[in-house]
């Protein structure tokens, strides 16, 4: 297995719910280490460099507002194939196509206020990973379990 870094960020709306440390229990019960972790507003320039690749799409503009309309947790996760993984575990984006069982399958009803965002890609993650995080800010750790997940 491949040990990585991804990036994932619990949108607007998760605080609001109080439904933050569920959603942190179940990404640690799978297996992840978390190596860095904040709540954060997002500026709208950092919003728009996070979905630039979705800058021509009509629903560019609701999604900047949304993910700067309140705070949300920024967290890197560390462990095997983590961007896949975590991917699997977020669910379909589109929540009416979700598993249950999924984060977006039982937490989320609407696409546009999707609660949860997960890298990609490896390439998306490091990319994600350096806007969000300052090197300084994630914590490297060993985690003496890993062989028993």
């Amino acid at each position: 297995m491949a040990l990585e870094r991804t990036y994932v960020m619990l949108k607007p709306g998760v605080l609001s719910r109080r439904i933050v440390g569920e959603i942190i229990s179940r990404i640690e019960r799978k297996g992840f280490d978390i190596v860095g972790l904040k709540i954060m507003r997002i500026s709208r320039d950092l919003a728009e460099q996070h979905y630039a690749e979705h800058r021509d799409k009509p629903f560019f503009c609701g999604l900047i507002e949304y993910i700067t309309s309140e705070p949300v947790v920024a967290m890197v996760l560390e462990g095997d194939n983590s961007v896949k993984m975590m991917r699997l575990l977020c669910g379909a984006t589109s929540p009416e196509e979700a598993l249950p069982g999924t984060i977006r399958g039982d937490y989320a009803m609407h696409t546009n206020f999707n609660i949860i965002h997960a890298s990609d890609s490896s390439e998306a993650a490091a990319r994600e990973i350096g806007l969000f995080f300052r090197p300084d800010e994630l914590v490297d750790w060993s985690n003496e379990n890993r062989n028993w997940i």
